[in-house]
């Protein structure tokens, strides 16, 4: 997925036969290669809510919606590296980000009457949504390639339940303690 990298590796096997390189040497910088980060922690969480934020103006959200799922956006990415660190396995990290995601999105309608809770929660999903493993399950059907195909069919299944799961019960429980959304 870091095309970074892969313009690195190519990089890398295009440079064994002008600079004659080693396979010691080859390894050793495919190792560097292999061990860079992509990203450091803030300037993902930025992008990441950066995303969020137009989301919002992309499903008709004005800028309070976006300033919502800014933040929503930037809580769940936090909460999805953290569980990363600690291992959790993605379905329980998709569910735990949604839920954070609904509570927040929940949170942020009771300040003001001019956010559109779906706006909210839609943009900050986004960033949770599947969309890599959806996309890799239809080219590999596609190719011929039917079991690794439904493999990954169902895992975004599973990852989308994940996420339906952790926001439904969150809306639930308001919906039962505070009676409905606010406003």
């Amino acid at each position: 997925v870091d095309l970074n990298r892969i313009d690195l590796v190519n990089d890398l096997c295009r440079s064994i036969q002008q600079k004659q390189l080693t396979i010691d040497e080859f390894d050793e910088q495919l190792h560097e290669i292999a061990a860079m980060k992509r990203y450091n922690f803030p300037t993902t969480v930025f992008f990441a809510a950066l995303g969020a934020g137009g989301f919002a103006f992309f499903f008709g959200g004005n800028w309070y919606d976006a300033a919502a799922a800014f933040f929503t956006g930037m809580a769940i990415k936090v909460i999805s590296i953290l569980m990363e660190r600690f291992e959790i396995n993605s379905f329980f990290n998709m569910g735990i980000s949604a839920c954070a995601a609904e509570l927040l999105s929940l949170i942020f309608i009771q300040f003001s009457s001019d956010m559109n809770h779906s706006v909210i929660i839609i943009s900050s999903i986004m960033l949770l949504v599947p969309g890599l493993a959806i996309t890799n399950a239809v080219r590999d059907i596609v190719a011929g390639d039917y079991l690794s195909g439904m493999a990954r069919a169902m895992e975004a299944f599973l990852v989308a339940i994940a996420i339906a799961i952790g926001t439904g019960i969150v809306y639930s429980i308001w919906i039962k303690t505070m009676g409905g959304m606010l406003l």
